[in-house]
């Protein structure tokens, strides 16, 4: 390569791995790294056996998926994780032995004290505190806390109660195939037997997601309050959230009512969220626009409306919100923490 004109600064690229290149959100990974510009010197797409010797379309070439080893992460500079809990603890000491930075999707380090948990529209500056693992947030905590972190600014938030409605596609990338199959067979009527879902999904809703835990929440719905916490760093954030599987196939849709230490006015919430980072504000009520799945699906924003005064609490708001949970939800916001790296 030819040295640089002098004067003329040279943008430094990186090799880049993605553990789970295969899965749904590891192709969104290497589908957005493309879009954004990333400066990728070399992709690494790794995933399992079965999936080692397929390619990638990355930059107009293609690019050969290798298996996964601890051997992998020489030579590579960032990691971005699309692999299950368990596979992203037996690889995390291999990338940091490495010299690698692993942002790491999974929900296995979300927690631990010396693990940043990063939105970057909220809580960048958390990146640089990393200790070789950043972790991504749950899906529909990034799109709950992307939604209500401009009126958080306004007057802290004391708590929170949350709905969410879960497109089947969290499940992975056998939850539309599943609704579709028994779509198919219903209307043939003929009988489907569900398996990645423990009841038939479409027509009915599941109001389960994730194990349910001695408190009566399930895991994912604790997820909203512990990692909220610890993004907004407000340790006494109480939320109360249910979190329900329902028969579309990608966004999900979040109902919040929250309550801030002092009042602030629906047209006060707007117009913060009209200018916050990452959000589009579609509340309309008498022209009949809200935010809706099928608009927030393959994009990377935060729809937010509904806004109102919560009328059960004098110092209430009440909002809906809609956020594609595999690009913002997960593989963008994880491409979004990898460019907090490089600035």
């Amino acid at each position: 390569m030819k040295d640089a004109p002098r004067g003329v600064a040279v943008m430094r690229e990186y090799n880049v791995a993605v553990l789970g290149a295969t899965g749904a959100v590891g192709r969104e990974m290497v589908k957005i790294l493309e879009e954004r510009n990333f400066p990728v010197k070399n992709l690494i797409p790794l995933a399992s056996a079965r999936s080692a010797g397929t390619a990638i379309g990355f930059h107009g070439e293609s690019v050969t998926v290798r298996e996964v080893s601890p051997a992998s992460f020489a030579g590579v500079d960032i990691v971005l994780g699309a692999a299950p809990n368990k596979l992203a603890r037996e690889y995390a000491p291999h990338i940091t032995a490495a010299g690698a930075v692993f942002v790491d999707n999974s929900s296995a380090f979300r927690m631990e004290a010396d693990v940043p948990l990063v939105i970057p529209e909220i809580n960048p500056e958390d990146a640089a505190r990393h200790h070789g693992i950043i972790s991504n947030p749950n899906c529909s905590t990034i799109v709950t806390l992307v939604a209500v972190n401009a009126i958080g600014k306004l007057s802290p938030i004391r708590s929170m109660t949350v709905s969410t409605y879960q497109a089947v596609s969290g499940a992975g990338a056998g939850g539309p195939v599943e609704l579709e199959a028994e779509i198919a067979a219903i209307s043939a009527g003929e009988r489907y037997e569900p398996s990645v879902f423990p009841y038939q999904i479409a027509y009915n809703l599941i109001p389960q997601i994730g194990d349910f835990m001695e408190n009566g929440y399930t895991a994912e719905e604790m997820k909203m309050q512990n990692e909220g916490r610890k993004i907004l760093h407000l340790p006494e954030l109480r939320v109360g959230c249910t979190c329900v599987r329902v028969p579309v196939v990608r966004s999900h849709s979040i109902s919040v009512s929250l309550i801030t230490e002092r009042q602030v006015s629906p047209d006060e919430a707007r117009a913060a969220v009209a200018a916050a980072p990452g959000c589009r504000l579609v509340d309309d009520p008498a022209g009949k626009k809200y935010p809706m799945p099928l608009d927030t699906s393959d994009q990377d924003l935060v729809f937010v409306g509904r806004i109102r005064q919560d009328i059960a609490n004098e110092n209430g708001l009440s909002l809906w919100c809609c956020g594609d949970q595999v690009r913002k939800g997960a593989a963008t916001n994880t491409v979004q923490i990898a460019e907090l790296l490089i600035q």
